[in-house]
This record gives C-alpha cells, structure tokens and sequence, in this order.
C-alpha cells in the first residue's frame, strides 16, 4: 500500500511539473523581436580613414667624400714592412719555468741575498717558490726582469700592437700581491 501511495504522489508531481513547463512556452515572442530590432538600430561605431603617408623623400648623402670609417687610415703592408726588423719575441729562446703562468697570478714573497745576488722569490699558483735574478722571463707575454727591490720585481713584456707589430710594456710585482 505505501508502494501505490509512493507511485501515485509521483505521478502527480510528474503531471504538475509538465503543466508549469507548458504554460511558460507562450506563442507571444514580440518581446523578442523588438530587442533584435533595437539592438541592429544602434550605432556601432565608425571605422577610421586610412592614414595619409608623405611621399618618399630623397637623401643626398654629403660625407661622401670624407674617409671611410672602416677601412684602415694607416697602410698596414707599410707599417708592416718597418717592423720587419723591430721589436719581435724571441721565437729560439728556451721557456723558462714561470713562462707557462698569466703575471696576476704570480706573487713576490721576498727577496734573497747570496754572494752580492740579488734574487727575488716568486710563489706561483701552485705554491712553489722560485728564485729569479734580473735578467730571467716570466709571465706569458716574453716579461724580461729588469730590477729586483726589496718591494717589488720591475719587468718589460712584450706585447702585441693590434696592427701586426710589437711594443714594450712595463710592469712589476709587488711584495705580499697574493
């Protein structure tokens, strides 16, 4: 019994939900149309005229006849020619020891004296030390040692110019530079 009295609420549910369903379907669809008219009537907006470009202009270029910044001012086969006979690195010449090291990552520990020599002490980045003496090479770019004082090692390297030669650069090697 409660089964039937389940069944026959639900069918009665079923029959009330399909009437409010059919009475909202209304064949009245004016509102409709008229907000398709409203909304087409309204303005939507102009598009922008293509923008006007000037006519190409010429350009005269006036530097012309000034020199080209790239190629080189100075004959290089020339310059060349003259330091055929300048200063080179000496090619024949064995390496020495502290030659394989850049000279920034050499430092002067001290100074020896043995027999009125002079010799400074060099730590390379491997913590050894050397004895050198004027007149030896260290440093990658042929550096000749020029003077040992009891602060630092003078040397002359030398170094390429840019532009095929050589020059000669000083430089040195404080004490305690680590």
């Amino acid at each position: 019994m409660i089964n039937f009295l389940f069944a026959r609420n639900q069918r009665i549910l079923i029959a009330c939900t399909l009437a409010i369903l059919a009475s909202a379907c209304s064949k009245d669809t004016n509102d409709l149309y008229s907000f398709i008219e409203e909304t087409k009537s309204m303005h939507m907006g102009s598009v922008k005229p293509i923008p006007q470009f000037e006519p190409y202009k010429n350009f005269s270029y006036s530097a012309g006849d000034l020199r080209d910044p790239f190629v080189a001012s100075v004959d290089l086969t020339e310059k060349s020619n003259n330091n055929a006979n300048a200063l080179r690195p000496d090619q024949r010449r064995p390496k020495q020891p502290l030659e394989i090291f850049p000279l920034d990552t050499l430092s002067m520990v001290g100074i020896l004296e043995q027999q009125n020599n002079l010799w400074g002490l060099i730590k390379d980045p491997q913590n050894v030390v050397h004895r050198v003496q004027v007149g030896n090479y260290i440093g990658q770019n042929e550096g000749r040692i020029t003077e040992i004082t009891d602060t630092d090692i003078r040397l002359v390297e030398i170094i390429p110019d840019g532009i095929g030669g050589y020059i000669e650069r000083d430089a040195s090697i404080a004490i305690g530079n680590e």
